[in-house]
């Protein structure tokens, strides 16, 4: 209980720092929208101190209150209104939380900061639970330094290690721990979409009776994997139908602006970087529009595959590792790719034993990007030369964006032929077989 504690406190120290940098961009002073001044935009990139959190604060009526979703929609332009944001509902409810009391940027983020602070401490406490001191990598990361109080990923990150724990540390059954599991990955898709596409993964693990198989006998547990996809699927629906219910055309317009959204800067991926000539091109946003899914589908099920062969040849389906390569596979082939994404990553480099190599490269990459990216955007936005051969800015965005693609290649397969901290210390089954199959 000791070390949980001091890995809680060094992870609200690390969430510390990582306020104390966002807020450099807040004040001193305030327009009359509540926006920080002076030069709020120039100073967020220039000291590489911007946050989705601050920035938000004007323009989708946050800093009106307006409650989400419910008298708004999208233009035929693409912009939202009346109170849409362009996340899933429970991140909309914690923008409107974070706003109600409080009438600037600065109190905004603040606010926001108090609401997402508890989902990175429970978060180190599970995964402290889950693989001891591998824990670290969480609790004095850089990225919790710099993104903690980005955007909102905290909640959804908090939902995807509370599902492992559930399933690895619950005292049910497993179709029980599972089905719970699943119900936690239908909420963080309720705050990121992301936590979602792990239901797949752990319905495979109770197909195949979990660590081992030790759980079940040889027959698939077709019931138990289609109980947990039920799950997931109620758990989604029933956190979304208020807001169906409440104004359709609201709810649906996040979905549009994410369907919708063009590849341009602000993406900030491969598709980005890697077809800089064709962006203005109609047909080009059509076909990334279609190829982007169909890649990441694909990407899907060559992990879940990889799994597979994994499982014929040790017995167990190793659906954390699956789960940590399809996140690769989406990081890397989605149209967007925000900063604060490698919040997502993170937990999987303390569950998966990956090489310290790995995790150190690709943390590099990202924070070389990171801040890369914003002092680009400063030199551009004050009209410096920025060019390749000028600039370190857009040499760092460079070696940031393509290092970080191929460390996500090559993550893809490392996770796949890790062990798990948490598989090894699985315990034997926690209750007695009924029939030939888990309660």
């Amino acid at each position: 209980m000791l070390g949980l504690a001091l890995l809680c406190l060094l992870t609200g120290l690390t969430m510390v720092l990582g306020y104390a940098n966002k807020a450099r961009c807040t004040g001193p002073g305030f327009d009359e929208w509540g926006r920080s001044e002076p030069s709020f935009q120039e100073r967020s990139y220039g000291l590489v101190c911007y946050s989705d959190i601050q920035k938000l604060w004007i323009g989708r009526d946050v800093d009106r209150h307006v409650f989400p979703y419910v008298h708004g929609g999208i233009t035929e332009d693409g912009s939202l209104y009346g109170g849409v944001v362009e996340y899933p509902v429970l991140t909309g409810m914690l923008m409107w939380l974070g706003a109600m009391f409080v009438d600037t940027d600065a109190g905004f983020l603040a606010a926001s900061a108090l609401l997402l602070a508890p989902f990175g401490l429970v978060t180190a406490w599970w995964l402290g639970r889950l693989s001891g001191w591998r824990a670290l990598l969480w609790a004095l990361s850089p990225p919790l330094v710099f993104y903690a109080f980005h955007n909102w990923d905290l909640a959804a990150v908090a939902c995807a290690v509370a599902a492992v724990f559930v399933v690895h540390r619950g005292g049910a059954s497993l179709r029980r721990r599972a089905t719970l599991g699943a119900v936690l990955l239908g909420i963080g898709f309720a705050f990121k979409i992301y936590p979602g596409i792990f239901v797949l993964p752990l319905a495979l693990y109770v197909l195949t009776g979990g660590c081992g198989g030790a759980e079940g006998v040889s027959r698939l547990d077709v019931r138990g994997a289609l109980r947990v996809a039920g799950a997931a699927v109620a758990t989604v629906v029933v956190v979304n139908l208020p807001f169906v219910l409440a104004g359709f055309e609201g709810w649906l317009a996040s979905f549009q602006y994410q369907s919708q959204r063009r590849v341009d800067l602000s993406t900030n991926s491969i598709w980005y970087w890697g077809f800089l000539p064709y962006h203005g091109s109609p047909a080009f946003q059509d076909v990334v529009g279609l190829v982007s899914p169909l890649l990441i589908l694909a990407s899907f099920a060559l992990a879940c595959w990889l799994g597979w062969r994994r499982r014929e040849r040790t017995g167990t389906f190793p659906w954390i590792q699956v789960s940590a390569a399809m996140l690769c596979g989406f990081l890397l082939l989605h149209k967007v790719h925000s900063p604060q994404y490698v919040l997502w990553l993170l937990p999987f480099f303390v569950l998966v034993s990956v090489r310290w190599g790995w995790v150190v490269a690709y943390l590099v990459a990202d924070a070389v990007m990171g801040i890369g990216i914003f002092r680009w955007l400063y030199l551009n936005m004050i009209g410096a030369s920025n060019g390749i051969h000028s600039s370190f800015a857009a040499q760092a965005v460079v070696l940031g964006v393509w290092g970080r693609a191929a460390l996500l290649v090559g993550l893809f397969v490392a996770f796949l032929a890790a062990r798990s901290p948490v598989d090894d210390d699985e315990e034997a089954p926690r209750r007695p077989l009924i029939g030939g199959r888990p309660e």
